[in-house]
């Protein structure tokens, strides 16, 4: 029996970011150095998958430092933390490695210039997300106001003129444009940083997800549903022109039956995402359809981060 044709675009680039990748070295050298139990306050990167993996090597992943014994090794996770936490590791002496992702720092030094230099910082981003309540745990609360809606803008206080903002790292740039659109109504003088919060990784892959967006009856994003950048990329796709998308976790998760019923599937992946849950989604697709697999590369990614000096030696 024939199996239906499949075409399959694959948007590239997909699957870790420089940042990612730092973060997951991060723990596994850790591991090595220290040995296990190492502790991570939260899950490194937002793939089960991936924190799966860790576990499975001694890593101990927590919520917070109350459950990390005195003297022990914690890791923060690549999301960031706000300042009481890295006060408090440090009031109990113990042994800390900041996976923080260099361009959320980033976003994380410009909210603590802003309230050095006495102006207000709006924060646009989804509330309860840790990279959020990172940079929100930056600076005094009455110093940052989150915006998480176009309707947040109302409520900016009336006494708030001297203002500039930041974003959280993950959004889509076309809901982000939204919201500036708005803001320079309100501010004229609005303060923008210096140069744009939203990452080179976010972006790129937004802009391949929408390269293939039109050409799929489909398209199937895999990452968790905790990912603030692979629910971006779902939500892109589709307000791109692509009929349907889907969020999944890995290919356990898709419904082939509804594949069935396309012949153009677009794939793509979050920046937490690893390659081989890519791999695994196209060995199934292989099995159950004649795929014809074509790959759109939008650009070549070059980017590598540091790792910090306690590790470099490893």
């Amino acid at each position: 029996m024939s199996l239906k044709p499949l075409t399959i675009l694959l948007a590239s680039p997909r699957g870790f970011c420089a940042g990612v990748t730092r973060a997951i070295q991060i723990v596994t050298l850790a591991l090595e150095k220290y040995h296990p139990p190492v502790y991570v306050r939260h899950e490194i990167v937002h793939n089960r998958f991936v924190v799966n993996s860790l576990a499975n090597k001694g890593a101990v992943f927590v919520n917070e430092l109350d459950e990390v014994p005195d003297g022990a090794t914690v890791i923060f996770s690549a999301h960031g933390v706000p300042l009481k936490v890295k006060e408090e590791a440090k009031r109990r002496k113990l042994n800390v490695i900041d996976a923080t992702c260099p361009l959320v720092e980033k976003v994380h030094k410009e909210a603590r210039k802003n309230y050095k230099n006495g102006v207000k910082t709006l924060l646009i981003g989804h509330k309860g997300h840790p990279e959020v309540i990172g940079t929100m745990g930056q600076i005094p609360a009455d110093s940052i106001m989150l915006l998480s809606s176009l309707n947040d803008i109302d409520s900016i206080p009336e006494s708030w003129t001297n203002v500039s903002y930041v974003t959280q790292t993950t959004l889509s740039l076309d809901e982000t444009d939204s919201f500036l659109t708005k803001l320079k109504e309100k501010f004229p003088t609005l303060q923008k940083p210096h140069g744009n919060d939203i990452c080179y990784a976010t972006t790129n892959r937004q802009r391949a997800v929408k390269s293939i967006a039109k050409k799929c009856d489909m398209v199937l994003v895999i990452g968790a549903p905790n990912s603030s950048n692979s629910k971006r990329l779902a939500e892109v796709a589709k307000e791109a022109g692509c009929p349907s998308s889907r969020l999944v976790q890995r290919a356990e998760n898709v419904d082939w039956n509804e594949i069935q019923k396309i012949d153009t599937l677009g794939v793509t992946a979050g920046a937490s995402a690893p390659q081989v849950l890519v791999r695994e989604l196209l060995d199934e697709a292989n099995k159950r359809f004649d795929v014809s697999l074509k790959e759109y590369v939008e650009v070549t990614e070059t980017v590598k981060f540091a790792l910090p000096a306690a590790l470099t030696e490893l």
